[in-house]
């Protein structure tokens, strides 16, 4: 891959605009854990996903970009020494490796999928399923509906969920009732563009991949999984009217149609970030695929 020299003025200027865009994100979050306080829609940015508020904020111009001068990066893991500053590092050995190869083929196998659009954001509801009110996740917020109500819903229609990083949270008597038994294995084979989950998981796939894909790109599918998870938290049974979050009340046709329709919007703009991750990953697996595998 060429590479592109960018003076100091230039990363400077790169590394204060994106800790600018992100600072909106990551300040509030690290206020509330100073006061010890939690946030049922937007802590799971922070807490489910593996990436700290820190290493958000750190910028990186991705794969074949040259840093001239003397940038922090020198002392960051991941960077090597290069003509004229330093790095990103393409050579990727063990589980790094294995990490980028697979999120390659789960990229192109999504991306080559249909999306589906039935699910009516459900998996929420099957979480709580059966459960008392003291026993769900988010038990300082109320449910909008009584307990035997939420369960009548979640009987009301076959479950649809694809994605298994939210069937494993089903409660054991909602996993029955889904359609499909996702594994992480067949996860290539299942993961679809219509589902929430696998466009908010975008974000996990640029971030587990720095330095090689740029910070640019990290923040983009930040901003769309935080915004995929506001809606998710909507069409949930939870009570969040008074955090700000009007309810998409699923359990009705008009909530439906609403729910598919941001379904929709999101899972168009998702498929362009899918897309820019594949453009950026595509080069690192090439340069890590063994020999004679020949070229993707």
């Amino acid at each position: 891959m060429p590479d592109v020299l960018l003076s100091p003025a230039e990363w400077r200027a790169c590394a204060a605009a994106h800790e600018a865009r992100v600072a909106p994100w990551v300040d509030p979050h690290l206020d509330r854990a100073r006061r010890h306080e939690k946030h049922p829609v937007l802590d799971f940015l922070f807490t489910y996903y593996n990436h700290s508020p820190g290493a958000l904020r750190r910028w990186h111009p991705g794969a074949g970009v040259v840093l001239a001068g003397d940038p922090p990066h020198r002392r960051w893991s991941g960077y090597i020494e290069a003509d004229g500053g330093v790095t990103a590092d393409l050579t990727l050995t063990g589980t790094r490796a294995r990490i980028a190869r697979d999120t390659l083929t789960l990229l192109e196998a999504t991306a080559a999928r249909r999306p589906v659009f039935g699910c009516h954001g459900m998996h929420e509801w099957a979480m709580v399923y059966r459960l008392s009110p003291d026993e769900v996740r988010h038990s300082a917020v109320p449910l909008r509906l009584p307990s035997a109500e939420v369960d009548a819903v979640v009987e009301s229609a076959p479950l649809r969920c694809t994605h298994f990083d939210a069937f494993r949270f089903f409660t054991d008597p909602a996993r029955p009732l889904n359609l499909l038994t996702p594994t992480r294995a067949a996860m290539p084979d299942l993961e679809q563009g219509g589902c929430l989950h696998t466009n908010m998981d975008l974000y996990k796939h640029a971030y587990r991949l720095s330095p090689l894909v740029p910070s640019e790109l990290v923040a983009d599918c930040f901003a769309l999984a935080r915004e995929i998870r506001a809606v998710d938290m909507r069409a949930s049974p939870y009570e969040l009217a008074d955090l700000g979050y009007a309810p998409i009340p699923i359990e009705t046709i008009e909530g439906r149609r609403q729910y598919v329709e941001l379904q929709r919007d999101f899972a168009d703009r998702a498929a362009v970030l899918r897309g820019r991750l594949i453009e950026a990953i595509r080069p690192v697996v090439d340069a890590v695929r063994p020999a004679g595998t020949g070229a993707r």
